[in-house]
């Protein structure tokens, strides 16, 4: 397994009983659905089976033949080209299998592309049957020729792979239940360890990236928010305001002499920001449009690739819409309504982005990229619809691992010893909807109390929501049609009416915690004595709304936390009345005080109540599961390492009584770093660049 230990001998590019096995499954079940496509599609003629055997293999062989050959011209021309070129190719080599051979015979192209459909269709099924997984003998046997590790071969490599999403608490679940069969073979057999760590609040995806790639997760006071210099919302999956975030990380990086965890030679596939890494791929922050189409050749030139993706997406619509339907009718609480634009994006981050992101990380392994950093959404984006621990979740979260298991494959095989870390970056609470228990959005709610001190007239209030696989699926987009894209760039991502509010009272951005800006006060804040002063109704309505823990504010010391029945100080320690902290745990005080110093902080911060009964915590977005904030498993967030690699001491904070652990994705940044340095993925002077060091 590769990620087990210290660097291995090498081995000699033989054939092992398992490459044989596995060309043996991955011959038999497309000689099947060839069987089956010439069964329903009239004009495919074959005078005995063994030919659509043979065929078969004549397929793959295709796929080994012609990929060397299309590199050069790939590497010349767009992602919308390979594609198209890829299908083209597919066909033709389709055409040759069931032409040139004695036994075959094809009557009409229509027939062709008729039998590439159906026989794709098959595949997927067929595949699933016998369980064959894509990282075939082929894939591994070429790249074991090309790349022989021997005397004098690369350094070692670091494969990251990120669970979007995963908690503690259900990697273990997982590991009991057979979901993840990967990472349960590891832990069992001693290869890994798994290590939790504290996600402090925001516990979402844009701070954790920036603290695991960037090592540093200031400024980031959650999914979206105002910002006072730009003054408009920024919003961390639009490929234009990740942009604006990564060159603050970066310049603030620099300051403190640090430099991206995939600064020195390093890829980054699907992530929202780039860790400084001259290899970026479906990155939210770098997405320009355009570019070379050679990382989509391996994807694209698969034996019925895009049939077995397109049959894929069509079949996870159609598994969105029946499981959406179940939860209607065995009454499962709490749950939301599950249609629209979710029904696409799930089928697209579970079938397309999810092969196609396999396909590019397959690609930076085999060129020997020192470092691969890899973000799957799968499971978050499913759960965030259907609940942490449903059905449907579990299965996109299997899913990834089946993706792991194909790296792990492929990183067997590669031209570096790839050392493997699995990391989440949050992990997911669950509960009904605020709209569900208040009656009415959290923006409705704010417009509502600022309107009853303006009776002459509603007070207008700005918004901005939207689900976070979005911005994977446009960067899609940009990668594959540029043209159309840009049409639309200015319109999406510079300053709008419904971001910006020009004219509005306040901006509300919500998500676990939904955070209120006051535009027309300095760097966009209010104390909570000018709130108090102009909107009167506004604290005291928010903390009485079911579903409101506490708001956050600007007092005269600092940072102050208020709820229904008392207030907390985080600055001096002293609670009068009822702790509103409390059910947040020990470290809440200190999360909060955080957040609220950052030069990005709102006026005031609500965060959702934690149901004392059921745990669930309430989500200001229409989510049954989220994160962002504190409560629940969304703080929990997992790492798992080789064994050999031990977290050190020193980066474990001990500052609540019993608990032992890393704490903030900059803490496991910087763990990272120094397995890196241990192991000699990365040398030394380069990982450690002295205090105020320039650019590269």
């Amino acid at each position: 397994m590769p990620g087990d230990g210290p660097p291995r001998a090498p081995r000699r590019p033989a054939l092992s009983a398992r490459d044989a096995r596995d060309a043996v499954l991955s011959v038999v079940p497309t000689a099947v659905a060839l069987w089956i496509g010439a069964q329903v599609v009239t004009g495919v003629q074959y005078s005995s089976p063994l030919w659509l055997l043979a065929a078969s293999a004549l397929l793959l062989l295709g796929d080994v033949l012609v990929r060397p050959l299309l590199g050069p011209l790939v590497q010349l021309v767009g992602p919308v080209a390979t594609v198209l070129l890829g299908a083209a190719v597919q066909l033709l080599v389709l055409h040759t299998a069931l032409t040139a051979l004695p036994g075959l015979g094809l009557r009409s192209l229509d027939a062709l592309w008729q039998v590439y459909l159906v026989t794709g269709l098959v595949a997927v099924v067929v595949r699933w049957l016998v369980g064959v997984n894509d990282s075939g003998w082929v894939v591994r046997d070429l790249l074991r020729r090309r790349h022989p590790r021997g005397a004098g071969a690369a350094p070692p490599g670091l494969l990251v792979v990120q669970f979007d999403g995963l908690s503690a608490p259900l990697l273990q679940f997982g590991v009991h239940a057979g979901t993840l069969p990967t990472i349960a073979r590891w832990l069992r057999t001693g290869t890994h360890r798994s290590t939790a760590w504290r996600v402090p609040m925001p516990s979402t995806t844009p701070a954790s990236q920036a603290g695991l790639l960037h090592g540093t997760i200031d400024d980031v006071p959650a999914f979206r928010w105002w910002d006072p210099d730009l003054r408009r919302v920024l919003v961390s999956n639009r490929p234009a305001d990740a942009a604006v975030i990564e060159a603050r990380l970066v310049a603030a990086a620099r300051e403190a002499g640090r430099e991206g965890l995939l600064a020195h030679g390093g890829a980054g596939v699907g992530n929202v920001f780039s860790g400084e890494a001259p290899h970026s791929h479906l990155v939210v922050s770098t997405s320009r449009g355009g570019g070379s189409g050679r990382p989509y050749l391996r994807y694209v030139l698969r034996p019925f690739g895009l049939a077995r993706s397109l049959v894929l997406v069509v079949g996870e619509v159609l598994k969105e819409v029946y499981q959406g339907w179940q939860q209607r009718v065995r009454r499962v609480e709490p749950r939301i309504r599950r249609r629209g634009w979710y029904v696409l994006l799930r089928a697209l981050t579970n079938a397309l982005l999810r092969d196609l992101e396999v396909a590019l990380v397959a690609e930076q392994l085999t060129a020997g990229r020192p470092v691969v950093f890899v973000d799957f959404l799968d499971y978050d984006e499913v759960a965030h619809h259907a609940g942490v621990a449903r059905a449907e979740s579990l299965d996109a979260l299997a899913g990834v691992d089946r993706a792991l298991g194909t790296l792990a494959a492929v990183a067997a095989a590669a031209p570096r010893d790839y050392r493997i870390v699995v990391v989440s970056d949050h992990g997911q609470a669950q509960g009904p909807t605020f709209e569900q228990v208040a009656g009415r959005t959290v923006q409705d709610l704010v417009a509502d109390l600022l309107t009853r001190e303006h009776p002459e007239g509603p007070v207008r209030v700005a918004s901005a929501t939207g689900e976070e696989g979005r911005g994977r699926v446009d960067v899609l987009v940009r990668d594959l049609a540029p043209a159309a894209s840009a049409s639309r760039a200015g319109r999406r991502h510079e300053p709008s009416e419904e971001v910006t509010g020009p004219d509005a009272a306040v901006v509300v951005t919500a998500g676990c915690t939904a955070l209120v800006s006051v535009p027309d006060a300095p760097g966009g804040r209010l104390d909570l004595a000018g709130v108090a002063a102009r909107w009167p109704a506004l604290l005291p309505g928010l903390l009485s709304a079911p579903g409101v823990g506490f708001v956050a504010g600007h007092g005269p010391a600092g940072p102050l936390v208020l709820g229904p029945d008392g207030e907390h100080d985080p600055v001096e320690g002293r609670v009068r009345g009822v702790d509103p902290l409390a059910p947040f745990g020990p470290r809440a005080a200190g999360e909060v005080l955080r957040v609220m110093r950052m030069r990005t902080a709102p006026a005031l911060l609500v965060h959702s109540a934690v149901d004392e009964r059921t745990g669930e915590v309430h989500s200001f977005e229409e989510q049954v599961a989220h994160h962002g904030g504190m409560g629940g498993w969304q703080n929990q967030a997992v790492l798992v390492h080789p064994v050999h690699w031990r977290v050190d001491e020193d980066l474990l904070d001990t500052s609540v009584p019993g608990e032992r652990l890393l704490v903030g994705a900059d803490a496991v940044h910087r763990q990272l770093l120094r397995w890196m340095r241990a192991d000699g993925v990365l040398p030394r002077a380069q990982a450690a660049p002295p205090p105020g060091g320039g650019g590269r």
